[in-house]
């Protein structure tokens, strides 16, 4: 009873690296773009959240809503002011400059925020569990799965079953020739960065509600990210879901053998899965 109970706590914090990474395979799925920034653009939400929350008196989940524009707005106007600029077969200028963004994402927020470490309070539903026969699980890592899941799903339903999706997937096999089409790409990667910053405001509300943040936090959730997507398969969204898991799971193992391992454990699963199948396990294409 043990075990299962730590693989189903390793499956609900698989959850949220799943939202961690749903927004970084998003991005490279539509323009193979390895955002270094991804983490800190999380941490930004983060503090967007609790900036709203705080001026307006609001709960998190609420506060969530009014950061989504916000957010978007700030994915959007990143992609057309710079990373647009930067774009082509060389993958090293979106490297370095997503790595300078990093940098100063960091230092603004260090600059506002100071270092001290915040939290999203959520009330009661923080400490809440429920029942499920001989497993007791919070209320909050329940909810952070489901979220991942609907996340993932309606990713995954823009990018398959809509005009939007269309664009997206002609745009990321052919740029130029959907441009002769009467679609302009920088515009598709905009919305597509801006629509990965609304998964990754998800992502930053229950980081908050979980656990204390401030603006060094952004490396390590890139890391995880990373991780998740690699796993998964490079570009797939589901398979992002199942590397987060992976991630989870053998974290949560490892804990339970030594507290020390947790980050190891998770780490080596990455190396596991990446000896057998070096593309991940569900890879969207053969590019």
């Amino acid at each position: 009873m043990i075990l299962v109970d730590t693989l189903i706590q390793g499956i609900l914090l698989g959850g949220l690296y799943a939202l961690f990474a749903a927004g970084l395979s998003l991005v490279f799925g539509v323009m193979r773009l390895v955002n270094l920034a991804h983490g800190d653009l999380i941490a930004l939400a983060a503090f967007v959240i609790l900036s709203i929350g705080t001026a307006l008196n609001l709960s998190p989940f609420v506060a969530v809503i009014l950061a989504f524009p916000i957010m978007f707005a700030v994915g959007w106007g990143l992609q057309t002011c710079l990373l647009n600029h930067v774009l082509g077969d060389d993958i090293l200028p979106p490297l370095l400059v997503t790595f300078g963004l990093s940098v100063v994402i960091q230092n603004g927020l260090l600059e506002i925020f100071t270092a001290d470490s915040q939290k999203l309070t959520a009330g009661a539903i923080e400490v809440q569990s429920l029942a499920l026969g001989p497993i007791t699980v919070g209320v909050t890592p329940l909810l952070t799965f489901v979220s991942s899941v609907l996340v993932i799903f309606a990713l995954n339903q823009i990018f398959y079953r809509t005009r939007l999706g269309r664009a997206f997937r002609a745009t990321s096999d052919d740029s130029e020739t959907v441009g002769l089409m009467g679609i302009r790409p920088n515009n598709v990667f905009a919305v597509a960065t801006g629509i990965a910053m609304v998964a990754a405001t998800i992502a930053a509300l229950y980081l908050g509600i979980r656990a204390n943040f401030d603006p060094s936090i952004g490396p390590a959730r890139l890391l995880y990210a990373f991780e998740a997507v690699i796993i998964g398969g490079l570009g797939s969204l589901w398979g992002t879901l199942a590397g987060g898991v992976i991630i989870g799971v053998a974290q949560a193992l490892g804990a339970s053998i030594n507290p020390e391992w947790q980050i190891l454990s998770g780490h080596i699963a990455f190396v596991v899965v990446l000896l057998v199948r070096p593309r991940g396990l569900f890879p969207r294409s053969k590019d």
